[in-house]
């Protein structure tokens, strides 16, 4: 029924390090090359916690876009746009806010978590409340099919799911809309409309879902619908309503806990971060002084690699001969650990080498980047415009 979308988001907090690129980016890398992508600066969500610092956020905004592009997200094939650029987010954020139950927005895990983390914030706001529903505003205004996220973000998309649903409970109703939806069936051809409408009997008296999977394939594969008769069939078979906003599905990204210098996660938060475009001299110095094995005071002290941080560098970026070699000089105190971390440094360097030069392109000239951006919100909005058409229309405000 809806392109095959991927939405996905960052709020903007500057550069980004090593751990933004093995955790988010080198996945949109790959989404790219599969799907229709929409990647997003998600500053109107830097509000909700940072409201009283709004100063920060333009450059911040900018830093980190010149990341995406130095990691190697192409806009030739994902569209990179600002949130607050395209308004219609907002619409529908409000317009989904008149029938959210308040008690779905404070059931969401990372707003008590948020709460009790940040403590010196003053977060008892309308706008840190619905932070969860303009996530899900975020990713219904592109009808997204597919939201990369941790396991941690599951709980969103779910309750975007949820948002949907309601919406379309409240609003796909459609007069005369079972008669419209079976002449919408005749035209898939007698043979399709007599599976199809097998089908939606066997999945709404029996329930099984591999009949609504394969009825959702007949009329994905039917080229000759009208978008109008396909969201009918689409929501004919789950029901008696117009599938308006279609539900997400959690596209559940492979953990990568990408080590910071302490051992700990890498995060800004802990300060033990490597910048993705951090210059060579600085990225060395950090390396070569990060603490290691406390059993090994002298170089003739043996170690035990799994009780030190640079080891866990390795295992990110050595191959595994290189590990081997690590490992046995370590136990064995062959090595030492200045010469422990030298292949790690020559690692991460040579990440960095072609991040450098790509954003250097729009260091030199940043027109380019402005341009690329505004091409983006102006596709970005293109596509939420149509989706607000048929929100207004659904909700009966398309009056003149």
């Amino acid at each position: 029924m809806f392109s095959e979308r991927v939405l996905s988001g960052m709020r903007p907090t500057g550069v980004l390090h090593l751990g933004h690129y093995h955790g988010v980016l080198k996945n949109w890398l790959k989404l790219q090359a599969e799907y229709p992508c929409y990647f997003f600066v998600a500053d109107w969500h830097a509000l909700t916690t940072h409201y009283e610092t709004p100063d920060v956020i333009e450059k911040s905004v900018w830093d980190m876009v010149i990341d995406w592009l130095a990691a190697g997200v192409d806009p030739t094939q994902a569209t990179l746009f600002i949130q607050s650029k395209v308004p219609e987010h907002a619409e529908l954020f409000l317009l989904l806010s008149m029938g959210t139950p308040l008690g779905w927005l404070e059931r969401v895990p990372t707003y008590k978590d948020q709460i009790e983390k940040l403590k010196e914030k003053d977060l008892q706001t309308y706008g840190f409340l619905g932070y969860p529903l303009l996530q899900a505003a975020d990713i219904l205004i592109y009808r997204a099919q597919h939201v990369p996220v941790g396991e941690d973000q599951v709980p969103h998309v779910e309750m975007t799911r949820e948002v949907a649903r309601r919406f379309n409970h409240l609003y796909g109703r459609e007069p005369g809309f079972e008669e419209k939806a079976l002449e919408a069936a005749k035209k898939l051809g007698s043979k399709r409309t007599k599976l199809y409408l097998e089908l939606r009997t066997e999945y709404q008296e029996k329930g099984h879902e591999e009949a609504l999977e394969q009825a959702r394939a007949v009329l994905a594969d039917a080229q000759s619908l009208s978008m109008g008769d396909r969201e009918r069939l689409f929501g004919y078979l789950e029901g008696s309503r117009k599938i308006i906003l279609p539900e997400p599905q959690a596209l559940l990204t492979q953990e990568s806990r990408m080590p910071g210098l302490d051992g700990q996660k890498m995060s800004k938060s802990y300060g033990n971060t490597i910048g993705l475009r951090e210059d060579a001299a600085s990225v060395e110095k950090k390396v070569r002084t990060m603490p290691t094995d406390p059993a090994r005071i002298r170089k003739t002290d043996v170690g035990d690699p799994a009780r030190c941080p640079v080891w866990q560098l390795h295992a990110v970026y050595s191959s595994e001969e290189t590990r081997a070699w690590a490992e046995k000089g370590c136990k064995s105190a062959g090595i030492g650990c200045i010469e422990c971390k030298q292949p790690v440094i020559e690692a991460i360097l040579k990440e960095q080498q072609p991040m450098m030069e790509r954003a250097q392109t729009y260091l030199d000239d940043p027109s380019l980047l402005r341009a690329i951006i505004a091409d983006g919100c102006d596709k970005a909005r293109k596509t939420a415009q149509e989706t607000m058409r048929d929100v207004r229309e659904a909700m009966g405000l398309d009056y003149s």
